[in-house]
């Protein structure tokens, strides 16, 4: 096994690449690469990233299952829930080994762990658990410091955007009403971040933020791109706290590639 040291603003890295396996354009070949700093060479069967921070009371890595990119087998995809728990974890200071899961071809062993399928899943007390949700909560449970919790009350702060976005970008009918549904949401969000930001539970960001943060990064890649759309300047509240948010170590770290967003949303624009 190699390794690379990377050492980053926030916290010193250790990334480990190992048994990485990668489907190309033909489904017969499977070829898997395991990196060192100098060449790349073919081995066989399955991929996982294993991140470790030094500022982590954790020895093992925490390991984790989240959706392989369709244009660089070697990255991880487009989800914005995986992304949740990425940014939960980075944000936690806790190692963890990330195993990419092409989920158009899904390997048995991840069926045996997740049987519906499904990312993100995360092992904790030799029990793997799936749901973004649940698993940020277990996260917090388990590993309480740094806080992330935020008060009930903002939980759900900004939880209408994403619902309201997919409305708009599967819209057909520019007079149906879902880009000022839209509008609606994320105006609400501006008054309320110009009352009470810069972050969603104040000055310290919290999960609801790390939660919301990866669905604006989706509205601004995916409206830009197939509805040439984007945040308008009478929002700047919202404007702001996006580019706060994409501005963080952890979401830099954690975020999609752009063309694994537009990717991943092309089969809903074009139903």
């Amino acid at each position: 096994m190699s390794s690379a040291k990377i050492t980053p603003s926030a916290a010193t890295l250790t990334t480990t690449i190992k048994h990485l396996t990668c489907t190309f354009q033909s489904p017969r070949i499977r070829t898997l690469y395991t990196y060192n700093s100098s060449n790349l060479r073919r081995n066989t069967l399955r991929r996982s990233l294993t991140v470790t921070m030094s500022s982590s009371s954790v020895s093992d890595p925490l390991e984790v299952c989240v959706k392989t990119s369709v244009t660089n087998p070697n990255y991880h995809g487009d989800c914005p829930f995986s992304q949740r728990v990425l940014l939960t974890l980075e944000e936690k200071h806790l190692p963890y080994d990330l195993k990419l899961v092409d989920l158009a071809n899904k390997p048995e062993w991840f069926l045996n762990i997740s049987p519906e399928g499904k990312v993100p899943v995360i092992k904790l007390d030799e029990k793997w658990i799936a749901d973004s949700d649940i698993i940020t909560q277990s996260l917090e449970e388990k590993f309480p410091d740094p806080p992330l919790r935020a008060p009930p009350e903002k939980a759900s702060i900004g939880s209408k955007i994403f619902p309201a976005f997919i409305g708009f970008l599967k819209s057909k009918d520019p007079s149906d009403g879902t880009e000022q549904a839209l509008l609606n949401e994320l105006t609400a969000f501006n008054d309320y971040i110009k009352e009470n930001g810069p972050f969603i539970n104040g000055k310290e960001v919290s999960a609801p933020d790390l939660s919301l943060g990866p669905k604006l990064y989706h509205l601004e890649i995916a409206l830009g791109h197939y509805k040439n759309w984007s945040i308008p300047d009478s929002l700047p509240y919202v404007k702001s706290y996006m580019k706060t948010i994409f501005s963080m170590d952890s979401f830099i770290k954690t975020r999609a590639l752009t063309e694994d967003v537009i990717e991943g949303w092309r089969p809903k624009v074009m139903v």
